[in-house]
């Protein structure tokens, strides 16, 4: 570490994720600080932000409130002001008469309003001068001194890129790049700096991924040959006609089984869309050839509902169906389908002769879980989720694995009608529900989200059934599902639910998905404001599943009280139904970190990529990738930095 970096500076440091040399070198600004013209004291006008350079005549400080305030008389060669700073009293012991400080900001109703002054060496007054995200532990001012004494060592970091490469593209050596980055002496360079960092970044995920398809070359699945009698039977049995996204979905999958290379698909879709058909199609291909399909969920619940969905088609079709999660251990040995959770993983289970493998919303497994369902064996593994991954994401993130989608659902469907409302008109939705309800409609409600344990989550919903019960919904009948309940107790309410012996479902987010009942047509989702918008579109997708119109009532804080990106977030749900454009609108809202750590664990390593601006820098790391994939270090290197993140 740097001089001067004791142990409790470290722990606060390594807090912010800050623990090594690179990791300070790489903790990007987010935004530098306009030019701005230098004034003398007796030249400064109006509310304009400035410069001034002066010498501490006096301070003193004072207390108004909360609010502490310093003041210190400064002057230069044309007159004197008082420059005051707020909440920072620590300031006093530098500022002792005689120094010279260098000051930005402007003049206000205390005198000078100071945003960031300099004692001595110019840094933070400077033109450009880096902002770094910090914490209440550590100042920006802070960050900006430890950076600087980093940036020296910037030399001990080796350039990965070939000279060819790096002098084609354009692009800047690491050392003077993470010297833009933080040091930038014209309104451009940061951005060189950035791009090439972000190169990097975008090259290493696609050398990973070029390595791991390479590796996928010498492994061999079972070629499933044309498509057979079964099948047929099958899709003969569905009492609707698959809609044209489904038929190339299944057409593409029928490619994939035919060959010995190991099937690695992503069949992503709307809310509602019909993959779970698809899905079953893929599953009843290796039964018909002998051999057995597996089907693994994130969720006690979800699996359940998959379970309760396939088993009644595949009962008719003669193709006995098992169901294994860590509470339900049923007979898999003559199973030809089997559902579970991560139980299928677990030591003492045999999956013999598996030859496909579906993963259900399957960023939500980690990195090892997935591996371990094929491990000893090459199925052919489609990858299902419901959560659409904008383009360029699924192109950096997954771009070993080929692509399907289900744009659209059927036709018979009408979108779901959106509506926010405040709190304070929180009754005028319950009435208009219950008059729904009256008509034999049934509805969810979804409880707040609560960061606390499941328990206090559970205990939420049933408070809030509870009191439902004894007033809005008086009368009605109110069933409460949440994830503490035990999964025979979850299938009966469930059950009770989609035969109509429920009017109302109360529920935790644990029906966020794979709770399907076409006659369920209104969601309210309380404190939507909490959600995430992806969250709340898988919410929404609970209903809107028959031909009947369906509603979905998002109730919220007043909206002066809400933060900017939860207004975005609610406006959006409300503005669109399609969750391909909601994706993209979701990482304009949240920013590529964020967005991206909910999909994988590391993918918010990119710290230097915008997604979204960068699709000709991805496009270019792609190219590269192919022509160093066989490179030695430090290329292996960099690409090892990736190589768990991207594995599907």
């Amino acid at each position: 570490m740097l001089p001067g970096v004791g142990p409790t500076l470290k722990r606060k440091l390594a807090r912010l994720g800050l623990e090594t040399i690179r990791d300070l070198l790489e903790h990007r600004p987010f935004r530098y600080e306009e030019p701005v013209p230098e004034r003398r004291i007796a030249d400064l006008r109006g509310e304009d932000e400035v410069v001034i350079a002066a010498e501490v005549l006096s301070v003193s400080e004072r207390r108004r409130g909360r609010l502490k305030i310093l003041t210190a008389r400064v002057a230069d060669e044309s007159g004197a002001i008082t420059a005051t700073w707020f909440n920072q009293p620590w300031l006093k012991a530098q500022l002792q008469p005689g120094t010279r400080i260098r000051l930005r900001g402007k003049p206000g109703r205390y005198g000078f309003d100071v945003r960031s002054y300099d004692v001595g060496e110019t840094s933070a007054t400077a033109d450009f001068a880096p902002v770094y995200p910090a914490s209440e532990e550590i100042t920006p001012k802070k960050l900006r001194e430890l950076v600087e004494a980093a940036l020296p060592r910037t030399r001990d970091f080796p350039d990965p890129l070939p000279a060819e490469l790096r002098q084609r593209l354009g692009l800047p050596l690491v050392p003077d790049a993470l010297t833009a980055l933080h040091r930038p002496r014209r309104g451009d360079d940061a951005e060189v700096g950035r791009r090439r960092l972000a190169f990097d970044e975008l090259l290493a995920f696609q050398l990973a991924i070029a390595l791991r398809a390479r590796e996928r070359e010498a492994e061999q699945a079972p070629a499933l040959g044309e498509p057979g009698e079964l099948v047929a039977r099958y899709l003969a049995l569905l009492p609707f006609a698959l809609t044209p996204h489904q038929l190339e979905a299944i057409a593409q999958i029928d490619a994939d089984l035919a060959r010995p290379t190991p099937m690695q698909r992503l069949l992503q879709g709307d809310v509602g869309s019909g993959k779970t058909v698809v899905a079953l199609y893929a599953l009843l291909r290796a039964v018909e050839a002998g051999l057995r399909g597996a089907l693994m969920a994130p969720t006690e619940t979800l699996a359940e509902q998959h379970f309760l969905t396939i088993e009644p088609l595949c009962g008719e079709l003669g193709v006995p169906v098992a169901l294994l999660t860590g509470t339900t251990k049923g007979e898999i040995a003559d199973a030809g389908i089997v559902v579970g959770t991560h139980a299928l993983i677990q030591e003492g289970v045999e999956l013999r002769d598996l030859a496909v493998a579906v993963v259900d919303e399957q960023h939500r497994f980690g990195v090892e879980q997935r591996r371990r369902l094929a491990e000893g064996r090459s199925p052919h593994v489609l990858h299902m989720t419901a959560t659409p991954i904008p383009r360029t994401l699924a192109l950096t993130v997954y771009g070993d694995l080929a692509v399907s989608e289900i744009a659209k659902p059927p036709a018979s469907r009408k979108p779901v009608i959106t509506r926010w409302i405040p709190e304070e008109r929180a009754a005028e939705a319950y009435r208009r529900l219950r008059r729904l309800l009256e008509e034999g409609r049934q509805a969810y409600v979804v409880c707040p989200l609560i960061e606390e344990s499941e328990t206090s989550v559970a205990r939420a919903a049933e408070q809030e059934a509870d009191r439902l019960r004894r007033a809005e919904l008086r009368g009605l009948r109110i069933g409460c599902l949440h994830g503490r309940l035990r999964p025979a107790e979850r299938r009966d309410l469930m059950q009770r639910f989609k035969a109509r012996e429920l009017d109302v479902l109360v529920a935790t987010t644990v029906i966020e998905v794979g709770v399907d009942v076409a006659n369920a047509t209104v969601m309210i989702v309380q404190e939507a404001d909490r959600f995430g918008l992806a969250q709340l579109h898988q919410l929404r997708g609970r209903v809107g599943r028959g031909a009947e119109q369906s509603y979905c009532l998002l109730i919220s804080r007043a909206k002066e009280e809400l933060t900017d990106s939860a207004r975005e977030r609610l406006d959006a749900l409300v503005a669109s139904t399609d969750g391909f454009e909601l994706a993209e609108r979701d990482l304009e809202i949240r920013g590529e970190g964020q967005l991206l750590g909910t999909r994988q664990a590391g993918i918010s390593d990119l710290k230097f990529t915008r997604l979204r601006a960068d699709r000709p820098l991805l496009e270019q790391a792609r190219r590269a990738a192919t022509d160093l994939v066989d490179a030695s270090r430090p290329l292996a290197d960099l690409a090892s930095r990736a190589s768990a993140p991207v594995e599907p």
